[in-house]
């Protein structure tokens, strides 16, 4: 479990001044089950975060917040009833277990099975939270870089710098036997630039992070990220217009993972598919992709943000193999989903706080590795667009087409990277652009840890990855005709 201070340590925790053991949660499962429930699990929450911004020399906002609650669910066949508390008196916890078992009716449903702590690997060990760390040292952070992308051209008019960090503490306990408690770490650095020339304006972001400490910052400083910002946005002062019409494009290795998880990833989870809303529906052991495609969904990488050493059900999760070389070989289970497809066991249910209940979600959905040098796969192309930052995107789950924007991309003219762009856009459809990767480079990068996913109203920390990737052909949408 990850080490942390006694001060952000929750008061559910051994110890606590409202400590929660396992005879406490067995007592609440008994009356969660009490109308005849399938099955029960407790969801206890704290979490203690801050967050700081510097914009035109001063520290524009810092803020420091803290929640604590317990989530009462409760299963009967595919039904749920779920309630929730913001204190752990035995009264309040009792009547969220008793409002949470009304989804049933009739008499006690089978009692829950001895609680079992469960022993968890350890992905994100820390040795100091970052919210141990005095405030003006992280100002300090958030000035250098502020200052350095100031100081680096003339045309920076702007500058600002973020961070964000909490520690979040979570015990589960379930009806089938799991206790297990973890404690997640995590920040987030993010600088911004505005660069002005002849009257035209245009910005430029970099950002990282995890579930690390301030540590982070002896690999990549807050120069190191002013500098990329910075550099974003003056080139993008002489951006051209963006070809448009149906072109081959080159997806930078990294960051380019949030097309695979937005236009792929959600269609994978299981929910969906157990409702028969998406377009992978009943498509497990057919191709999906290029057979140079395989496509994981990993929690296990270490300190990544979206990494987690126990999901949200008390199921510790493992590698998830999507879409192996093309082929469709499973979805994103949690508890319910995989129940109603007959698997073991899910993994992937996360929430985003104790009031909401869990639902199948992407942890660090990565492309892996294919054979081809990414200079070769550059050098391929006659004429395209090579995408290295994307922005915001839509995607439609039932069929998988999506839109999004690029917020720093490049002509590529004769197998060399020219001029940048503005104002490009992909559309597409996920399984057929999938479909359309013909060739996939060896260089493999997991996103440096900024991404937050937004599902039915719930946001998650998660990571994405890619190396280069080449689509033959997908739709650019521009100003000018390709």
């Amino acid at each position: 479990m990850t080490t942390s201070s006694a001060k952000y340590r929750a008061p559910f925790a051994p110890g606590g001044s409202q400590e929660i053991d396992a005879e406490i949660c067995r007592k609440l499962l008994e009356i969660a089950l009490s109308k005849g429930g399938d099955y029960a699990d407790l969801f206890f929450e704290y979490r203690a975060s801050g967050a700081m911004v510097f914009e035109e020399g001063i520290t524009r906002s810092a803020s420091r917040g803290v929640s604590l609650g317990l989530g009462v669910r409760v299963q009967r066949g595919d039904a749920t009833g779920y309630a929730y508390v913001e204190d752990l008196t035995w009264d309040s916890m009792k009547r969220a277990a008793e409002t949470a078992a009304r989804i049933a009716t009739g008499s006690p449903g089978a009692p829950a099975a001895r609680l079992e702590p469960r022993v968890l690997p350890s992905r994100y060990e820390l040795a100091q939270a970052s919210l141990d760390v005095a405030g003006l040292d992280k100002r300090a952070l958030l000035e250098r870089a502020s200052r350095a992308a100031l100081a680096l051209d003339s045309r920076i008019r702007k500058a600002d710098a973020s961070f964000v960090e909490e520690i979040r503490e979570i015990l589960v306990a379930t009806s089938d036997g799991a206790l297990c408690r973890d404690v997640q770490p995590l920040i987030r650095f993010g600088v911004g630039a505005i660069a002005e020339q002849a009257g035209r304006r245009e910005s430029g972001r970099s950002g990282g992070g995890g579930r690390m400490t301030l540590q982070y910052f002896a690999d990549k400083s807050p120069e190191w990220h002013a500098e990329r910002a910075a550099r974003q946005a003056l080139t993008l002062l002489d951006a051209r217009p963006a070809p448009a019409g149906q072109l081959e494009v080159v997806l930078a290795p990294g960051d380019s993972g949030i097309l695979l998880h937005e236009a792929v990833g959600h269609g994978l989870e299981a929910d969906f598919n157990r409702k028969g809303t998406s377009n992978y529906t009943g498509r497990v052991g057919k191709p999906v992709a290029s057979e140079l495609c395989t496509v994981v969904d990993d929690p296990t990488f270490l300190q990544s943000r979206g990494s987690i050493n126990v999901d949200d059900e008390g199921v510790e999760p493992e590698t998830n193999v999507l879409i192996e070389k093309g082929i469709l070989r499973g979805y994103m289970q949690d508890r319910l989903s995989a129940r109603h497809f007959k698997l073991p066991r899910g993994g992937s249910g996360r929430r985003q706080s104790f009031q909401c209940a869990p639902m199948p979600r992407m942890t660090n959905t990565v492309l892996l590795a294919g054979p081809h040098d990414p200079e070769e796969i550059l050098a391929s192309v006659k004429r395209g667009v090579y995408a290295k930052t994307f922005g915001g995107g839509q995607v439609d789950i039932a069929n998988g087409d999506f839109v999004f924007n690029l917020t720093e991309s490049y002509l590529v003219e004769d197998g060399k990277i020219t001029a940048p762009l503005k104002g490009v856009n992909l559309i597409g459809n996920g399984p057929e652009t999938l479909a359309d990767v013909s060739m996939l480079g060896s260089d493999v990068e997991i996103s440096d840890g900024i991404w937050t996913c937004g599902k039915d109203g719930q946001s998650v920390p998660v990571g994405v990855g890619c190396p280069t990737i080449k689509i033959s052909k997908i739709t650019v949408g521009g100003t000018q005709i390709g």
